[in-house]
Order: structure tokens, then sequence, then C-alpha cells
């Protein structure tokens, strides 16, 4: 036998280049915008100017005698072959879902909800007849706010529903069990009537978010096979098929779905969406290859929204710094109807919500609510980072109050390192951590006695610059999950994740994996840990996923799940190959199986110099001349992996945030952060995924937010009023790492993809907050642009806001015109 190179090991940890990046990078892969077939079609949706209203009339004759048109439908014409986009965890196992249809009928309910769908031969004639379409609608009085939304004068969305609140769910860990003694409520009763506690209390807004992924969303349909296949810009071919056929009444194995090369996802892809239900439709109808690609505003204003939550939080505690009490009052919007996991996205944050710190007493309460806005649902870190951001907000706020280093009160509240394992009060058992290795490094790295001494030096002398230290000391849950326990909260799947791998004939391998990349780097990583185990040459190793018919089972890839749970279900597959291998071993040896080793990639009999490798066991099962008998001639396996808990990673970020007091210009100095995310497999990805995440979190602190007017228009609905933040926006980031690994999987990995989210923004907007304190400002909503950082400046120096300087260089500044009405400086 031959092989390319020589066998690996030390393979898990070694900073190898994405297998990947060669044909990403250069362009040279299979974007589903790419994929043209024989007598292709081309989909454009035509789609609603008005948040909420009664269609009257579409007027559509004037589009069908285009050129090039082929067929234009309204939801009067597909209405009997659609059904409702299924919600996959509506949470209230006893209420019904509003019914969402890919494609409006009577009612439509935000702006850019479809209301036809114009069918072309060539891309740019279905978007020129798109605009031949006249829709005629009644309008309504859009909702477009949460509080106004739950009371009675507010227009019903759904009048079926009864009314704009769809459930609130409530945990109280009294109740559930997982802490004694008082409950929340009754904690801070007795904090506020205890001289010897305190209890403070504020209201914090999560901002609406996009997405904004590279490559915007396209489908392929192609129903003139034996099965129906099709191509999507998607985080999750395996839920997608399995969702068609459910809402299709499609036969399941007939429906093949490709994820080709996807240019990012950070859950904005974790969706079946209407024009995947649309193109199949259409396809089926005309007996055509037809293809749909989104324009970037199309992208914005209907691909679904993150975020968008008031949050009141409550924490009590004694006059010493020990926390007694926390308690979580959060209102969600799911926007006009719900995606696969809308409802249940604040609900992520209900058990992480203690975070770090050992709390009595805890309660947690989401409301979710419909507004005429685009749908909310998965955005990178799911529920996590909001609830995060609440809990770290606060924690400064209660250190204020106190008078202590907020640093200092972290360590006073958080478990210890030999606690673990411990459970939290929302139930959850966190494995392993190290809070203290990690936040000392941390320090150290940022030099926080130093970072303090100057911001007390720039308050004496007046300096306009003020100096903020930003902090953020985070846990969540990642690897989701265990079955059981979504089966419990109401999931419509379970938590496994499928692989696969074969052996073939000339010693290389084909792993197959049901997580289904969108950036992340899985063709490396696997690689790694499949030649780590095997002892099969990196570069022998090819890794197949995206596609149903060649990975047939998955649960794909969101929620840092890939690694603990995908690539789990990699290593026990790997150790079937090697079970399998052994006995072949055993018997090409003329020696027993307990005698074997198995040593990189080489069987070897123990005390002598007798072997065989991996590639020649290959070998000889293929032509299985001398082969035991009673045995397949197959070393191929397969494994499920159903995660026994989740876990946990954690860190300490610090940030240095420099605010100009006379302009409100934020810039960040210095980032720190000093990441506990378990074993590395590849600290190249680890450093990519952690550089994005700090990125996007930032991002949210600084830049963006998706902005509706009255008649619910999403105004900043382009990436010229979307602000995303560039490279020269940011910092070079200093990162390093801690290590405990996790006990819940053999890898001993947390997941890393949405940490750096999770814990910048707080970390920002607290060092926002801690630079301008001293001046009498307690908050600045986010993002915290310079328009809003002057204005909180000169409202609590009671000075006028009618005059606002002009920053070109700052976050959000110089996009629009100033309106001294506008007190958030919203974009005009």
């Amino acid at each position: 036998m031959t092989t390319t190179a020589e066998p690996t090991t030390n393979e898990l940890g070694r900073p190898r280049v994405r297998k990947e990046d060669a044909r990403l990078i250069t362009g040279r892969t299979r974007w589903t915008d790419n994929i043209t077939l024989n007598g292709m079609l081309h989909v454009a949706m035509v789609r609603s100017p008005v948040a909420h209203g009664r269609i009257a009339s579409i007027e559509t004759e004037a589009a069908r005698r285009m050129p090039g048109v082929v067929a234009v439908y309204t939801g009067a014409d597909l209405d009997a072959e659609q059904s409702g986009i299924p919600c996959a965890w509506p949470i209230n196992a006893d209420a019904t879902p509003p019914r969402h249809v890919s494609i409006a009928v009577d009612t439509v309910r935000f702006a850019g909800e479809i209301v036809a769908v114009v069918v072309a031969r060539d891309a740019a004639s279905a978007q020129d007849a798109v605009d031949a379409v006249e829709v005629d609608i009644d309008p309504i009085d859009p909702v477009l706010d949460m509080e106004t939304a739950l009371t009675d004068a507010a227009p019903v969305i759904h009048p079926d529903l009864g009314g704009n609140k769809w459930v609130t769910f409530p945990f109280d860990s009294v109740a559930a069990g997982t802490t004694s003694g008082q409950s929340a409520d009754d904690a801070i009763a007795a904090a506020e009537s205890d001289p010897d506690s305190v209890v403070v209390k504020r209201r914090w807004r999560q901002q609406r978010l996009i997405p904004a992924f590279m490559e915007p969303r396209s489908v392929v349909v192609d129903p003139t096979g034996e099965q129906l296949t099709i191509w999507s810009s998607t985080q999750i071919p395996h839920i997608v098929r399995t969702m068609l056929g459910v809402t299709l009444g499609l036969p399941e194995h007939k429906i093949r779905v490709v994820a080709p090369d996807v240019g990012g996802g950070f859950g904005g892809k974790l969706q079946l969406i209407p024009e995947e239900i649309l193109s199949v439709l259409v396809s089926r109808r005309l007996a055509k290859p037809v293809k749909w690609t989104e324009t970037r505003s199309e992208s914005l204003v209907s691909g679904h929204h993150g975020r968008d939550q008031i949050q009141d939080v409550t924490v009590a505690a004694k006059k010493d710094g020990t926390l007694t009490a926390l308690k979580l009052e959060i209102m969600a919007d799911m926007g006009a109807y719900f995606g696969l996991f809308t409802p249940a996205i604040p609900v992520f944050g209900a058990f992480i919500g203690p975070a770090v710190y050992k709390v009595p007493s805890y309660m947690f309460v989401a409301t979710d609510v419909f507004t005429n806005k685009t749908p909310t649902d998965a955005y990178r870190g799911a529920g996590r980072p909001e609830v995060t951001f609440a809990v770290e907000r606060i924690m400064d706020e209660l250190a204020v109050e106190l008078g202590r280093d907020p640093m200092e009160l972290r360590e006073q509240n958080w478990i210890k390192h030999d606690e673990f394992p411990y459970t939290n009060a929302g139930g959850l058992t966190y494995d392993s951590g190290n809070y203290e290795a990690a936040t000392q490094k941390a320090m150290e790295l940022f030099d926080y006695a130093g970072m303090r001494q100057e911001q007390e030096e720039r308050q004496r002398s007046g300096d306009p610059v003020q100096l903020g230290i930003g902090i953020s000391t985070f846990t969540e849950m990642c690897g989701l999950a265990p079955s059981r326990l979504l089966g419990a909260l109401g999931a419509g799947a379970g938590g496994w994740e499928h692989a696969a791998i074969r052996m073939l004939a000339t010693g290389k391998v084909e792993v197959v994996t049901g997580s289904s990349a969108h950036g992340q780097g899985h063709e490396t990583a696997w690689s790694q840990i499949v030649a780590d185990r095997l002892g099969v040459p990196f570069e022998d190793i090819e890794v197949l996923h995206g596609d149903t018919q060649v990975s047939p089972k998955g649960l794909d890839t969101y929620g840092s799940r890939s690694l603990p749970v995908g690539g789990t279900a990699v290593v026990k597959c790997a150790d079937r190959v090697i079970e399998k291998a052994k006995k072949v071993a055993a018997h090409l040896l003329e020696a027993d199986e307990s005698d074997l080793e198995f040593n990189r990639g080489r069987f070897g009999v123990r005390g002598t110099e007798k072997g065989v490798t991996i590639q020649d066991v290959a070998y000889a099962t293929f032509t299985s001349h001398n082969f035991p008998e009673g045995i397949e001639p197959s070393l191929d396996s397969e494994y499920t992996f159903d995660p026994e808990n989740f876990s946990f990673p954690h860190g300490t970020h610090l940030a240095a945030v420099e605010v100009d007091t006379e302009t409100g210009r934020v810039s960040i100095r210095k980032y720190v952060c000093v990441d506990d995310i378990g074993a590395v497999v590849n600290p190249l990805i680890v450093e990519g995924q952690v550089h994005g995440g700090l990125a996007q979190g930032i991002a949210q602190a600084l830049f963006e937010e998706a902005t509706y007017d009255e008649q619910g228009t999403l105004v900043n609905g382009t990436f010229v009023d979307y602000t995303l933040p560039s490279a020269a926006d940011l910092p070079s980031f200093i990162t390093d790492r801690t290590e405990t690994p996790a006990t819940s999987n053999p890898l001993g990995v947390k997941g890393v993809g949405e940490a750096g989210t999770i814990a910048s923004t707080p970390a920002i907007v607290n060092g926002v907050i801690d630079a301008v304190r001293h001046l009498g400002v307690t908050q600045v909503e986010m993002p915290c642009t310079a328009q809003r950082v002057w204005r909180a400046i000169q409202e609590a120096q009671g000075r006028s806001t009618q005059e606002t300087p002009v920053d070109t260089h700052s976050p959000g500044a110089g996009l629009g015109s100033i309106d001294p009405n506008n007190p958030q400086g919203e974009v005009q």
C-alpha cells in the first residue's frame, strides 16, 4: 500500500491551515447562485411595501405580458398547495402557532412579506416584471412597539390567537427545585426592607439586529429527476428536507437537499424559508428547474432578524457584596410570524441566566410578543448574548451601588474552580471550569491595575478623552443538546449527531458528517480528528457533508454544536473502525486480539516487531482473500452521538474604551479576551472564530441596529445605511486561552463559535458607561453611537442637545441628517 504522506501523530492542537481555504478564498467553488441547469427559469419575489393591511387586489397582467416572463403567481393561485411554515419549538405545547404562509393570501403582516412570485427566462426579466406588478393594500395601523402591542387598544396581528402576546415562560429556581429557600420575589422584597441589603433595578434594550451573512440566500430546484433536488444556501439541509416533506406532503425519501459551499449564516440561514417552499411549488407546476437568489436589500428586510428585547433586571445583595437574588423579566419581539425556533430563542437564556455566579434565588420570565416587523429567530448566540448582557451590566451597576471594584465583586460571587461540577440556579450542571485562571491571565495581559490608575489620572486632569474599563465574565451552554431535555422543553427534534467513516481500498479515508459547515472549518478539523485517531495521514482524508444523499442522517450546524456533538460522533465512529480492523489485523498477524496494540495507525503484536498498518488492513478487507470467517468484510462504521449534557465554555473579556466627551466618539484602545473552550483541535480555526465573534458582538455595542419608521418600513435596509464595522473600526485583539477539558465528550471540547459575540457586547458597553459615569451618565442605549453618547453626556450635565457635533470617524456618525427631535440619533 502507498500513502501520500507520513502517518500523523499529535494532530489535535496543531495549527493547520484550512483545507477549504484554497477554494473559498479564491472563489473556485460552487455557491448556490453559481449553479445553472438546462432550461432553468428564474424566480423573483414581489414583496409588500406595507407592514400591515388587507390585500385589495394584485394586478399581474402587465407583468405577464413582459418579454421573457413565463408566469406570475399570487397567494390565491398557490394557497391550495402551500402549507404553513412550521415552528419546530413553540414552547407552549397547548397553543397553536399562527399560520405562517409562504405567500400572503389576504393579509400582510410585515413590510417585505411575499405577495406574488414572478417566473422568467432570465433573472433581469424576472426583476423587471416585479416592478410591473401592482399591489393594492388597504392599510391597517401597524403595531411596532412591544409594550403598545400588549395594550387593549392595539390592533391584533393574528385575530385567531386573540391577542398579541404569544406566551409567557416562567422559571423560578425554588419552584423548579434548583435552589431552596425564598423565591426571587420574596428575597428581593426582603432585601428592600433590610438595611444591610441593596436592590438594584435597571431596564436594558437589546436592539434588533440583522445577521448580514456574506452570501445572500439562494435556492435552485430541479424537479425533473427521480428525486426532487434542492440546492440551498442553508445551515440545515437535513432539517429542510424533513420540513419540506412535512409541509408539502412530499415523500421524504424523494427529496434531496444539497448545501454547497455556504457563505456564512450566523443563525440567519437556520430556517425553512418561504422562498424554498415557493421555488419548489413553482418548479413542480412548470416541470422546470428554477433559481431564486435574493438581493441584499431583500436579505436585510425579509431574512429573519435577531435580538430585539426589553429587559427588566433586578439584583439583590448584601452590603458586603454577596448576591441574594436575581430576577430577569424579558419581553421579546417575535415579529409578525414564527420561524423554526422563534419563540424558543428567549428561553435559551433562562437556564444560563445565573451565569458564572452563585445565586440562591433566581427567577426568569420571558414574554413573547407579536409586532408588524420581520420575524426574529436565532442570531449568533441565540438567547445567550441577551441574558449575558443583562447580567454583566447589572453586576457593574451593583458594584457602583456598593462602591466596589466590579471585578472584585464578580470574583466574590462566582463559582470557584474547586466547586465543579456545579449545578447553577437554572438547573444546569457545569462540568468544568476555572474562572479564576482565565481572569488572572486576562488581567495580566490587560494591565488592569495600570489601566485603573490611568483612568483616575484622566478624571483628575479633566482630559476631554476619558478612559473606561469594560468587564465581561461569562459562560454559555453549547453543544445543543441532550435529546431528552429538548423533548421536555417541547422541541420538535433531538440533539444527536451522526457520522460515518469509509475506509477505501487504497488506504484513503472518507468521513461523512451530519454537521453542515458554512465557514467553520469542518473539513480541516474533522480530518485532524480522524488522522489523530486512526493514524492516517491528514492529506489522505476527505470530509463529505451538506448533501442529504451523501450524508443521509444529521441535525446540522448551529448552537456551537458541531465539534462537541458532531466531532464526538466522528471520534466514536473512528473507534468502531479500529475495533473492526483489530479483528482483521489479529487474523493477518496470527495473533490474539488481546495481544495487539494500536499506535500511530499500526497494529503491532505486543513484545514483537510484527505488525500491519490500518491501510494494510483496509486493503486486505477489500480483497477478502485472507479474511477471518464469520466477519463482515468491511471496516466502514457509523455512529450517532446523543450528548449527556451541554458543554460550558467560559472566559473573561476586558475592554479599554476611550470616549471623547466633546464629540461622543467611542474608540477601543485595547481588547483582551481569555477564553476557556476546553481542548483545542485547531488553534488557527479557534482564533478565526474568536475574532469573528468579537467583531459581531462589538458591532451590536457600537454600530448595528435595524430601524423602522412609524409605518413599519425598515429605513436602513441597505449596507449604505445598516452599519457594519470594517477592519479599520476594530482594534487588534489580544487573545489567549486557559483549558479545563469538558467531561461530557471524549475530545474535551466545549465550543467556540458564539463565545466572542456573547462576551464582547457587555464588555464594550460597560466600558463606555465606565468612561463617563463620573459625569453623571448611567445609561447609553445600544448602539453607543457618537450622537447617543454625546447626548447622554449633555443631558447628564444639564446642557442642551439641540446642536449635535458630527464626528465622521465615530461609530454611527455621518450616516444621515441630525434631527434635534430625534433623541437617539437614529438614521434618517
